[in-house]
């Protein structure tokens, strides 16, 4: 039995920054779901499907990290599989973030439902243009081409489009501050994601279809984003709720 409980221990060393970030997006990501769903209790009613929304995405995020931390411990490998289903199921709910924090404002249901649309497209295009490749520059392209199309909507929706005008329009000082943030989250914080992929063997960062980064390279640095995004994103939302419930409170 001793033989058995040590063979499950996963073997952290102490050269491998990929398995750290592993366990530590793991831990950060739980603790950031327990204190969402927590503090949902101290927002006004209005805000508390938002915190709802959030601590999902970080819970969503833990329960992937833990067991694309135990994957790669065992194999080494990059967890490709494993880490668009997490996007696929998280990077909507930001989206449905940005329709919540606007409804007050007027955002209709189909403004929620392009913005889902859009991260599908950008996911799905980039599931395939990095499971299926076979390292050529052609495919990942053609893929990232499509990928790109939908992030590039969401970019200008946050900036310039509808999401943008929607939070001028509230004439909401802190939802104007808090789309503001999350916009950048989306330029700089989701960025991340491009850059890797254009990293990958056969991608345009890539020479000769070897890939300027490493799998594990490539590793470390979505899981830094993924904590940085998905925390980052609830925490602007936690911000904006606890302000607006001190404001509501205040002229009672």
């Amino acid at each position: 039995m001793e033989t058995l409980f040590l063979a499950d221990v996963i073997d952290i060393k102490s050269d491998d920054p990929v398995a750290f970030t592993f366990f530590t997006g793991y831990m950060a990501m739980f603790a950031a779901s327990v204190f969402f769903f927590f503090e949902r209790q101290q927002v006004d009613g209005k805000w508390k499907t938002s915190l709802l929304v959030s601590g999902l995405i970080t819970m969503i995020a833990a329960v992937h990290y833990y067991y694309m931390r135990d994957y790669y411990a065992a194999t080494g490998m990059n967890p490709t599989v494993l880490r668009y289903i997490d996007w696929t199921l998280t990077v909507p709910l930001m989206c449905v973030e940005f329709y919540l924090l606007l409804r007050p404002a007027g955002a209709k249901q189909s403004f929620m439902w392009k913005l889902i649309f859009f991260s599908l497209v950008m996911l799905v295009a980039g599931y395939i243009g990095e499971a299926f490749t076979d390292g050529s520059m052609t495919h990942s392209v053609t893929w990232g081409v499509i990928s790109t199309v939908g992030y590039v909507y969401i970019l200008y929706s946050a900036w310039f489009g509808e999401a943008a005008q929607l939070a001028k329009s509230s004439g909401n000082e802190s939802v104007q501050k808090g789309i503001k943030a999350l916009a950048w989250f989306v330029l700089v914080g989701w960025a991340i994601y491009p850059i890797g992929y254009m990293a990958m063997p056969g991608g345009w960062l890539g020479a000769d279809g070897a890939g300027l980064l490493r799998p594990q390279d490539m590793d470390l640095i979505y899981n830094i984003g993924d904590a940085v995004n998905k925390i980052g994103f609830g925490l602007v939302v936690y911000s904006i709720a606890m302000k607006e419930t001190k404001k509501s409170k205040a002229s009672a």
